[in-house]
C-alpha cells in the first residue's frame, strides 16, 4: 500500500493480507466465516425457524464463549439465544395454555 496503490504490482490485482505489526491477532479475522461466510449465529438463527433446536446449539456457545474465539460471532449467538429464549416462553405459555 506505498504510494496510494491499493496493491502490490507483483500481485496483479489480487487481494493482499492484511499485516499489522502491533496487533498480529487482526490477521486471523482475514478469513471467511464458517457456514457460508454468515458465522454459526445466523445460521442458526436463520436455520432455527425449521429446526428450532439450533437455537439452542448456538445458545450454548453463546453462554459457554464461544465469540471469544472469533468476536464477529457474537452478534448471532446472541440473536439465536434470544429466539431460543423467546421460543421457551411460547412454549412454556402454550402448555399452562393447553393444560391449566
Amino acid at each position: 500500500m506505498a504510494h496510494g496503490k491499493p496493491f502490490d504490482e507483483e500481485s496483479s490485482g489480487k487481494y493482499v493480507p492484511l499485516r499489522d505489526e502491533d496487533d498480529p491477532r487482526l490477521e486471523m479475522f482475514n478469513r471467511p466465516l464458517p457456514c457460508f461466510g454468515c458465522g454459526i449465529g445466523w445460521f442458526s438463527l436463520l436455520l432455527g425457524f425449521v429446526c428450532p433446536l439450533l437455537w439452542y446449539y448456538a445458545a450454548i456457545l453463546y453462554f459457554c464463549n464461544y465469540y471469544q474465539k472469533d468476536p464477529r460471532e457474537r452478534g448471532g449467538l446472541a440473536a439465536s439465544a434470544t429466539a431460543a429464549l423467546i421460543c421457551t416462553v411460547a412454549i412454556i405459555i402454550f402448555v399452562l395454555v393447553m393444560y391449566v
